[in-house]
This record gives structure tokens, C-alpha cells and sequence, in this order.
């Protein structure tokens, strides 16, 4: 199968007394051409496990399949569950979790992570996110998944536009934030191709991107107190003009020296102009020194 057209979904809609859904950011991928281009970035091969959240009709499904992967397909909304059971249920390759991709905000559905691990990729494969995500959960979800063990080895979807800028962006830009802080310390990022309104339906009001991430488990390993690390850089950017040194006003001042010194940043530094690399320094001479 090579995809659906724009007719196939909307008669796969209506036959299921369906419409696209806004509360769950339902705006399928139309344009075939970039539909392939996702599935080739996705690099796949026979013995690869993938993850699709956001299944939809099961069109992008239907690609991924044709690449003798095996795919677990994630699907929040019950009509289309039935949709894609009646499609694709048959196939043996083909898993489908019907609920939300995240438990909660910093979870990812225990569901998915039991159905991922019951069949493990063959010896020259690995687990792959390859999806058009659903716009409102993209950035918790991405970022929890390059948490998850054992490790993805690539994510590629396709995301908002400023979202996807907002992960690859550079300290020092308007889009660098905590996002950019914690997607970069747990991972490469690449941005693939941009992606107009007309290449979905119904058509988003803004712009999508393609992105590959391929997280890195020794950096993971390398962060102690993950959860430490990411609130120290969300209470600096809540704030993200104000010199560091606000961050150490109950400290003794040699000790914030020392340890901001070894971390290699100034106490006039922004947090907004602070590399991951130096993020990732700080939070552990923090840990070293112990609390003020």
C-alpha cells in the first residue's frame, strides 16, 4: 500500500460517520511525495520496531508496513481505532494502543512502552519514532521519549514549524529556550524540510517541519539528577534576561565564583545566551557543591 489520497480519508471518514477532530489535532498528512520523504528519513529496514503515534486513517501506517517493519500505532480517538483495526488488524506486523501517547505531562502511556517491549528489533534493527504528531503534544512527548530504555534510535516526525525551531534552536536566538536546553543535552537534532498547510488536512493555520532526532544514551547516563538539571533550567529562563547571579543570591559569593567559574559561565551571563553544553556543567558543579 502506498498511502491514501485525499478522497480514500475523507471516504474512510465519512463511511465511519467520522470527522477530523480538533481537540485531538487531527490534520492528516495529504501530499503522498512528502509523505515518502517522511519514511525515508525514518531510514527503515525489516528488522526495525516502530513507533507511530497518531495514526489517523493508518495511511502513514500503511507506508511504514510496506517497509516490512513491525509498527506500534498509537490512536487516542475511538472511531478511528476502529477505522485502523478493520484495515489493519489482520496484519500480524501491526500493533494498535488505543489511548493517549502521554500519561500525564512527563509520562509516556505505560501501554506503549509494554507493547514496544514485546517484540524486540531484529539484529540489524532498532526502535524508531517515525509520525505526523499531533501538534499539543509533541514537545512533552519528544522529549520524553528520548528518556525512554532502551533507547530510540531516531525520532523523526513531523512537528510545528516553530516548535521544531524552538528544539534546534541556538543560545542566543529568540526561539532558544528550555526546550532547546534539555531536547540538545539528550540529543542530536536535525531539521529535515519545511512542510506548507496544503500538505495537511484539514489545513493547520501554520507551517510544519520534518525533524529528525537521534537521542544519545550516554549523554542521558552522563546528566545525574535529571529531574534537577531540568527545573535548574526552567527557573533560570523564567526569567531569561536577568543576569545568572540571581540564580546565587543565597549563596556565599566566593562559592557561586567557584562553582559558576568551573561551569565556565560569568554571573553577568543571561540564561538565554548559555550553551547546553554549559548547562549541563553548571547543574553539575552545582551538585558538587552541595546547597548554599
Amino acid at each position: 500500500m502506498a498511502g491514501q489520497t485525499l478522497t480514500e480519508i475523507r471516504g474512510l471518514l465519512a463511511a465511519a460517520g467520522l470527522a477530523p477532530r480538533h481537540r485531538y489535532g487531527q490534520n492528516f498528512l495529504i501530499d503522498l511525495n512528502l509523505m515518502g520523504k517522511v519514511v525515508a528519513a525514518g531510514e527503515l529496514c525489516a528488522d526495525d520496531i516502530v513507533l507511530e503515534v497518531g495514526c489517523g486513517t493508518g495511511s502513514l501506517s500503511e507506508m511504514l508496513l510496506a517497509s516490512g517493519a513491525r509498527v506500534v500505532g498509537v490512536e487516542i480517538d475511538r472511531g478511528l481505532q476502529a477505522v485502523l483495526r478493520d484495515r489493519l488488524g489482520g496484519n500480524p506486523c501491526f500493533t494498535l494502543v488505543q489511548g493517549d501517547a502521554l500519561a500525564g505531562k512527563h509520562a509516556v502511556n505505560p501501554l506503549i512502552l509494554t507493547a514496544l517491549a514485546q517484540h524486540s528489533p531484529g539484529p540489524g534493527g532498532h526502535r524508531k519514532l517515525v509520525a505526523n504528531l499531533p501538534y499539543q503534544i509533541a514537545t512533552p512527548l519528544l522529549v520524553e521519549l528520548l528518556q525512554v530504555q532502551p533507547a530510540f534510535e531516531r525520532l523523526t516526525c513531523t512537528i510545528q514549524r516553530e516548535v521544531g525551531e524552538r528544539l534546534a534552536a541556538a543560545a542566543g536566538s529568540e526561539a532558544y529556550g528550555p526546550v532547546s536546553v534539555i531536547a540538545q543535552s539528550l540529543g542530536r537534532i536535525e531539521l529535515l524540510a519545511i512542510l506548507p498547510p496544503s500538505a495537511f488536512w484539514p489545513r493547520p493555520q501554520v507551517e510544519s517541519v520534518l525533524i529528525t532526532i537521534r537521542p544519545d544514551p550516554e549523554a542521558l547516563a552522563r546528566i545525574e539528577d535529571l529531574s534537577g538539571f531540568v527545573r535548574l533550567v526552567h527557573d533560570a529562563f523564567a526569567q531569561r534576561r536577568k543576569m545568572l547571579r540571581r540564580l546565587f543570591r543565597d549563596w556565599d559569593p566566593l562559592i557561586a565564583l567557584t562553582v559558576l567559574g568551573r561551569a565556565g559561565v560569568s554571573p553577568d551571563d543571561r540564561p538565554e545566551t548559555i550553551a547546553p553544553g554549559q548547562w549541563r556543567r553548571l547543574h553539575a558543579e552545582l551538585l558538587r557543591a552541595g546547597p548554599p
